[in-house]
């Protein structure tokens, strides 16, 4: 069969091209290994996603934003950073840049489900599931897939969206710098006696790091980084017992806790590939870079390169120009490495300093801290970075 362009990975960013590609007179497919049931009802799987205005401008263009339930989208008013026990905190806050909210907080599995039930009434795309690519070859004026049933397909052009641990990056020849911090998150929702004021929490620790990313009512998502033994203890540890080291954890900051969810671990691992195209190909999503959690950016940063490659095609395809032109490809390469490249560095950046526990990076980051604090153009530059629309 012969397609304009064939996505590999049904998760968030490759359906939201789709979306964006669909109703424009090219054929459109997505492959997906999970079942399709899977997609139509994702299970909970602990992450809560951190859209900002710009996000939430393109969820809502692509009629994904409407098929939330509305009740389960919980405001982002502010955010503040700690280190260590003390009290003092670097604020962001909204009124910064002139806005109501830094962003809203999204289930993952919400996202993932409207962005199925978008995909489902789109015209001239197609999913797959239960299927799985075994090879790529490159033929005079198309790509050849092939699959492990033994069916070939033809596109104009491949589109990697499966993940920062993409077997089609592999498969196309595309290295990436991979980093493993070396730790592991454990996130579930909490009940707490006091109130988050909607307020994020970016707390280091000494041997540990904490966010609290505020839900509606007195609920909040909890993230907790550790190494993987203590995480893997964790999650063995009974609700009761679980809920009392919480507590401790953020030094009974929050009141009492309580467990309202299961629990999920997931090993830290960032990932940036080398390119971001190939011949007749292109990667978005984590297939072109995987963000630590810390900045709650890789999703945003996910639907940035769906916005940017969708442009390009949709504009060459109204030219009636080829939408896998060496020139095309490297022009979405450059704005993606723009967009992303600093950002990426800066995080590892972040997350070596406030995450080592010698007495002269506690220090140093203390000291950072409260000169950000006092910073007003600085805090007011990443308020208003959040709060931008699309």
């Amino acid at each position: 069969m012969n397609y304009d362009i064939a996505i590999v990975g049904g998760g968030p960013s490759g359906l939201c091209l789709a979306r964006s590609l669909s109703g424009q007179g090219l054929a459109v497919t997505v492959l997906e290994r999970q079942p399709e049931a899977t997609l139509a009802r994702p299970a909970f799987d602990g992450r809560e996603i951190a859209l900002t205005h710009g996000s939430q401008a393109l969820l809502a263009r692509l009629d994904i934003w409407s098929r939330l339930d509305q009740q389960e989208v919980a405001l982002l008013r502010d955010a503040s950073v700690f280190n260590g026990p003390s009290p003092f905190a670097l604020q962001i806050n909204a009124e910064q840049a002139q806005a109501d909210r830094l962003g809203h907080l999204v289930a993952n599995h919400a996202i993932r489900q409207a962005a199925y039930e978008s995909l489902m009434t789109a015209a001239d795309t197609e999913l797959r599931c239960q299927t799985e690519l075994k090879g790529i070859s490159q033929l005079a004026d198309a790509v050849e897939l092939t699959l492990t049933s033994g069916e070939k397909l033809h596109t104009r052009l491949l589109v990697a969206a499966d993940s920062r641990f993409s077997d089609t990056r592999r498969l196309l020849g595309i290295g990436a710098q991979l980093k493993d911090y070396g730790k592991s998150m454990l996130v579930c929702r909490m009940q707490h006696e006091a109130d988050h004021q909607q307020t994020a929490w970016e707390w280091f620790g000494y041997g540990q790091t904490l966010a609290l990313l505020p839900l509606n009512g007195r609920q909040s998502s909890v993230v907790l980084t550790l190494p993987a033994s203590e995480i893997a203890r964790l999650l063995c540890l009974d609700e009761t017992d679980f809920a009392t080291e919480m507590q401790d954890r953020f030094n009974h900051r929050l009141g009492r806790m309580q467990l309202v969810s299961s629990r999920h671990a997931y090993p830290l691992v960032g990932a940036y590939a080398r390119r971001m195209i190939g011949q007749r190909s292109a990667l978005i999503g984590d297939a072109a870079v995987g963000m630590h959690p810390v900045t709650a950016h890789g999703f945003n940063l996910g639907l940035g390169s769906v916005q940017r490659l969708s442009a390009l095609i949709l504009a060459a395809h109204a030219r009636h120009q080829s939408l896998a032109s060496p020139a095309l490809l490297e022009r979405y390469q450059r704005q993606q490495r723009l967009a992303t490249w600093p950002l990426y560095q800066a995080t590892n950046l972040l997350v070596g300093c406030y995450t080592s526990d010698q007495l002269p990076m506690r220090l140093l980051r203390n000291v950072g801290l409260r000169l950000a604090q006092q910073a007003q153009p600085l805090r007011r530059s990443i308020a208003r970075h959040l709060t931008q629309p699309a």
